[in-house]
């Protein structure tokens, strides 16, 4: 399943996000992975975030790393950073942005 999602980040915290991103946590990377993400790719146009997920099942990974510490961390970090949190709904049709057209 593929999921696009749009987030919006603080103007001052440009750097600070892209520094994160340089340097996420390894443990972080692999439960994503054991989570069923299979890529996730994020560009930045100004402050707006697009970011495109592959994974098994969106609603079974958002539960596998809700409670996950190192996961809760990263979010609230993120929390910081951030101006708008993408929708993190669970249900496959109101998953991410919706699919406009595709070839």
């Amino acid at each position: 399943m593929r999921i696009a999602l749009h987030t919006r980040l603080r103007a001052d915290r440009i750097a600070e996000y892209e520094a994160a991103h340089r340097r996420v946590p390894e443990e972080l990377g692999d439960a994503i992975r054991s989570a069923g993400v299979t890529s996730w790719t994020i560009w930045r146009s100004g402050t707006d975030l697009f970011h495109v997920l592959e994974c098994e099942d969106y609603g079974r990974m958002l539960a596998e790393l809700e409670k996950l510490p190192v996961n809760v961390t990263w979010q609230d970090r993120m929390a910081e950073l951030l101006e708008t949190v993408h929708d993190y709904s669970a249900e496959a049709s109101r998953a991410g942005l919706p699919v406009v057209w595709e070839l």
